[in-house]
């Protein structure tokens, strides 16, 4: 199995156990082999949903972003020079969200599986291979 590097939704969804049971279960076992991702975009991406009110959490930011890396198994991956370049460089068909470049060139330096709903990143990894994806 390749590491999977959580796009934040999933992070947020699996941490409140809203995923569907299946993709809990690949959630466990990536984490159980410490090949389970987060990216610190993510802990950017959840202080700009909360600054606009579109997420709240019981805590403050600084605990919810803590817990949601320190669960178990998870593994922050290095947000390098190298892929903060790369998502710079990835075509218009990826969208315009930078989050979401970095996530996308985050996997991609990974080896790792990103998980996601995002139609458009799925859309760009069918037709270019550049990233393997996985739906939840």
């Amino acid at each position: 199995m390749s590491p999977i590097l959580l796009d934040t939704h999933v992070a947020i969804w699996s941490a409140q156990g809203l995923v569907p049971k299946k993709i809990a279960q690949l959630i466990e076992e990536a984490a159980k082999n410490s090949e389970l991702l987060l990216s610190p975009i993510s802990a950017w991406e959840v202080g700009i949903l909360v600054r606009k009110r579109r997420f709240s959490v019981a805590t403050t930011l600084d605990d919810y972003v803590r817990a949601l890396f320190s669960r178990p198994g998870v593994v922050t991956a290095v947000l390098t020079p190298a892929i903060a370049a790369a998502s710079t460089l990835l075509p218009e068909s990826v969208g315009g969200d930078y989050a979401d470049r970095i996530l996308v060139a985050t996997a991609a330096a990974y080896g790792a599986t990103l998980m996601t709903r995002d139609a458009q990143i799925h859309a760009f990894a069918k037709k270019t291979r550049y990233l393997r994806c996985m739906a939840c």
